[in-house]
């Protein structure tokens, strides 16, 4: 039995529920189970239930909250209860013992572990949030169950702000055999084009799935509809039943920036991307000549934060007969001189490192830190960070935050194989119109075992959900400089240092080398630095 309460309407609960409590369930517009109903009643304090609603729906991305859900989601009461005197305490446990759920006031290893796989921070003006990428335990099936539970649930809690999902918003295993008008979350789980021309997608949630049908009659829905990617978590306005749903409109979470932070002091940040050290291609001369700018020009002294982005070296083995295209052969002697070209960068820049493909880690995302014993040289420098691929970064200036997404971008290639608007325009040649669509879907790489989408599961959080939207959000892996503009976040897609390899040539990729974009954080404003000789130009 659901007790439902909607903003507006009159209840008179046996002079029991208390109004302040009645007032904090109609603000949060829930669906309370009666024991639930009844519990939030017994605790009677409108703190103690407001911090206890507000946790478990933030965690579960629910509406409805049932003895189940709050079973499921029990280091949310740990928390609050953990907070509160001793006697407030017992007089909680006594009244969750009654509803067959025991309490213990502690901290939960769940949530301990949860919390430094998400996060690693640094006291000294910058945070660094990404996975832990230690290898725990062999994976199981459970754990890719989890892992997409858990990007549902994140991007639900995303969806579930859009005003347009507010009315009739329910899960699927709650329609009924009449039709009605409703909104749903779910994942995509199949797409198929009927005789007549019209999709079919399958959508399912935590409770189940149902059909919806997209009529081709409908171009503008329909080209949304052909957008749409297996494993995406979207939001459904519809109209139907618990056999088939015809779908209306089609919401993606979506990344806004609503205010854009500046810094005080007037420094900026430099992003590099795909060196190949090694590579029989790489442009070594240009990117000395970086290294020179960076240390006698007036214009790189503001200069306090430097990203290299991925494919810092060509590697070994990526490819089959890649030592025909290698001026050094070994991966430690790729990362020498890597390491050689930091140590000329001035001492007060800071260097974050992040792996792509050709570095000596694993392919599979999130990549760790690039491996001590190929590179130790990058280990003893003092100004240099080793970062995962993705990375969140927070520069700090004071209460202000400057969020910078690093993302090699090996999911780039499918994106633009699968989705027909980036195909047409040739998205290589303009990259950044692929990164808008990992804004759009706020996921990095949504689908599972796409060619260059392998990643590792995690089963409390997805890592490659973007949960903040970032200020600035920079890439590799095209060889590409593009900027672009989305929604208020500025993207950036590396140029490289190396020129043309035969298999660019061969599939008709065009690289655009040597060039760096400067961006100061106090205006925002963005420089381009072209570090090519004219006879390379020519």
């Amino acid at each position: 039995m659901l007790l439902t309460l909607n903003i507006g309407r009159n209840f008179a609960i046996g002079g029991k529920m208390k109004e302040e409590i009645l007032k904090v369930i109609k603000e949060k517009g829930l669906l309370l189970e009666k024991d639930v109903f009844e519990l939030m009643n017994n605790l009677a304090e409108e703190g103690i239930v407001r911090s206890l609603l507000e946790k478990i729906e933030e965690r579960s991305g629910q509406k409805i909250i049932t003895r189940a859900l709050l079973s499921q989601y029990f280091s949310s009461v740990q928390e609050i209860t953990r907070e509160l005197s001793g006697e407030k305490q017992k007089e909680i446990e006594h009244i969750f013992v009654k509803l067959g759920l025991s309490i213990e006031i502690k901290r939960s290893s769940v949530m301990e572990k949860e919390t430094q796989r998400v996060k690693k921070e640094n006291k000294g003006g910058y945070q660094l949030f990404y996975a832990d990428t230690k290898a725990e335990k062999k994976l199981e099936v459970g754990d890719f169950v989890g892992s997409f539970k858990a990007r549902y649930q994140q991007l639900q809690r995303i969806l579930m702000q859009r005003a347009e999902l507010h009315n009739g918003l329910i899960s699927i295993g709650k329609l009924g055999g009449e039709r009605q008008q409703i909104s749903i979350i779910a994942m995509v789980k199949e797409k198929r084009i009927t005789k007549n021309g019209n999709m079919i997608i399958v959508f399912e949630d935590l409770t189940g799935e149902v059909g919806g049908i997209v009529k081709s009659d409908n171009r503008e829905l329909f080209d949304i509809a052909e957008e749409l990617q297996l494993d995406d978590v979207v939001g459904i306005k519809a109209s139907g039943n618990r056999d088939l749903v015809f779908v209306h409109n089609i919401v993606f979470p979506d990344s806004f920036l609503n205010e854009k932070t500046k810094f005080e002091e007037d420094i900026c940040a430099a992003f590099v991307s795909d060196l190949h050290c090694g590579s029989d291609r790489h442009l070594r001369e240009n990117f000395e000549r970086f290294l020179e700018w960076l240390n006698k020009d007036e214009n790189a002294r503001k200069i306090k934060y430097l990203f290299f982005i991925g494919d810092n070296v060509d590697g070994v083995g990526i490819f089959p007969n890649q030592e025909n295209v290698l001026a050094l052969k070994s991966m430690k002697g790729q990362y020498d001189l890597f390491a050689s070209y930091l140590k000329k960068i001035p001492k007060d820049i800071t260097i974050f490192i992040a792996p792509g493909q050709h570095d000596a880690c694993r392919v599979a995302e999130p990549q760790p830190l690039i491996n001590k014993r190929y590179a130790p040289g990058l280990y003893e420098m003092e100004n240099a960070v080793l970062i995962t691929n993705p990375c969140f970064v927070k520069l700090i200036e004071g209460d202000k935050e400057f969020k910078i997404l690093v993302y090699h971008g090996a999911s780039m290639h499918t994106f633009i194989n699968e989705i027909k608007e980036l195909r047409i325009m040739k998205a290589h040649k303009c990259p950044a119109k692929t990164v808008k669509h990992m804004l759009k879907r706020r996921h990095l790489s949504p689908t599972h075992g796409s060619a260059s989408g392998i990643y590792i599961p995690y089963a409390e959080n997805d890592p490659l959900v973007i949960t903040e939207v970032p200020d600035v959000f920079c890439t590799g892996e095209v060889h590409r400089l593009d900027i672009e503009n989305y929604h208020g976040t500025l993207i950036i897609t590396g140029s490289c240092w190396q020129a043309q390899t035969p298999y660019e040539e061969k599939v008709g990729n065009e690289p655009d080398p040597n060039k760096v974009p400067v961006l100061n954080l106090k205006t925002r404003e963005l420089k381009i630095y072209d570090f090519s000789k004219k006879e390379d130009e020519k």
